[in-house]
């Protein structure tokens, strides 16, 4: 079924989209009043900014996936392990905007960042195209990090 590039397509977006869904409902409903009574290091962005972001980079990471899905060489543990990597993504929104627990989140950036760097090299092996869509995504989760740093020394 997953032949059809259409098919795998929509289904590949179903599934990374899952993981902006169910974090993006993790934020909306258990964000404030706590994140705005944090206080934020001077380089963190405008709440406003974050939406675009990241619907940009599960775009991306969806193309990356689907590229990699339609190449003979691709092996299933890559695709595992992009598995693996969206149930990460989706627990930091959960630990960080529902448990308020910033240290166990920042942890799961590490590991999340980790697995990132591990898709990029296991991409580049099979097809540059998806290795180079991961970088932005790998960026902007470094980027997170440091955010999520910041917010443990500054609370």
């Amino acid at each position: 079924m997953l032949k059809n590039k259409f098919i795998s397509f929509l289904l590949l977006s179903l599934v990374t989209f899952s993981a902006s869904f169910i974090g993006g409902l993790a934020t909306i409903n258990f964000k404030e009043p706590w994140y705005s009574l944090l206080i934020k290091p001077s380089f963190n962005p405008p709440d406003w900014i974050f939406a675009p972001v990241w619907t940009t980079l599960y775009l991306m990471m969806t193309f990356a996936i689907w590229v990699y899905w339609h190449n003979k060489n691709r092996d299933m543990n890559t695709v595992y392990i992009y598995f693996i990597h969206l149930v990460f993504n989706t627990t930091w929104s959960i630990v960080f905007f529902v448990l308020h627990n910033m240290l166990l989140a920042l942890v799961i950036l590490v590991i999340l960042i980790v697995l990132i760097v591990i898709l990029i090299f296991r991409f580049r092996r099979v097809n540059l195209v998806s290795s180079y869509l991961m970088i932005p995504y790998v960026l902007w989760c470094t980027f997170a990090l440091i955010l999520n740093f910041n917010l443990i020394m500054l609370n």
